[in-house]
């Protein structure tokens, strides 16, 4: 297995690594192909690895004992998953996937835990932990108080943080989950922005436009757990 230099490495986690910390994982870094739909981990098992994605958007799917699914999260070359690795946790939690094809860097389960014996790979996924639960929280607080097309603005702006370019390759099945809504509704609210001026919709696909009134549109919904994480991340080292 080729082992990966740090500066072609586009995960922020392992690029704001010190040289010498990244060194000393880059053995146990395998680079692997994330196709749509792929699942990193099952709620209830084994957690066999530990992703840092380099492209691509995964979510964190929280699922109700009747069967009921929502997105608890979304996750992009910002942070790693499954999350509750870094608590010595060796069963997942939740249901974790690939919704935008990507790939990433993964690592043994027992690698990652032997890693946080290094101090700064340590800082560094506890800091992320501390910014993807900022969102966790916000996209609860926003579920409450925001109507549809305002939740639907957040995601996308979300999205759009991790993709290269202004097109996500979305469903709506995707969207809907997201949402937590039926399928009308998120025809409905992709007229509402696409009727703006602020996205493209074609099948299967959503081109942002106008990202600026995006934001401006989505208000208090987005911002706040975006600018936490610059802020938990910045000057580490």
């Amino acid at each position: 297995m080729v082992q990966p230099q740090q500066e072609y490495v586009r995960n922020k986690l392992l690029t704001m690594l010190p040289a010498s910390d990244f060194a000393q994982i880059a053995e146990d870094l395998e680079q692997i192909d994330l196709p749509r739909g792929t699942m990193l981990a099952k709620v209830g098992k084994p957690i066999e690895h530990v992703y840092f994605l380099t492209s691509g958007i995964g979510s964190l799917v929280a699922t109700t004992p009747q069967g009921h699914r929502a997105e608890a999260g979304i996750f992009g070359f910002d942070g790693y998953v499954p999350t509750t690795a870094i608590a010595e946790v060796e069963t997942s939690s939740h249901d974790v996937g690939m919704q935008v094809a990507g790939d990433a860097y993964r690592m043994a389960y027992s690698r990652f835990r032997a890693a946080m014996d290094i101090k700064n790979f340590s800082k560094v996924v506890t800091r992320s932990i501390e910014a993807f639960s900022v969102q966790l929280s916000h996209t609860a607080v926003s579920n409450a108080v925001h109507d549809v097309n305002q939740r639907l603005a957040r995601w996308l702006l979300m999205c759009h943080d991790r993709v290269l370019g202004n097109e996500i390759g979305l469903t709506h099945e995707f969207i809907g989950m997201m949402l937590a809504v039926r399928r009308p509704s998120v025809t409905n609210s992709l007229h509402t922005l696409e009727g703006n001026g602020f996205v493209k919709t074609q099948r299967g696909l959503i081109t942002i436009r106008n990202r600026s009134a995006l934001e401006e549109f989505a208000r208090d919904a987005y911002g706040k757990p975006e600018a936490e994480y610059r802020r938990l991340m910045k000057d580490l080292f």
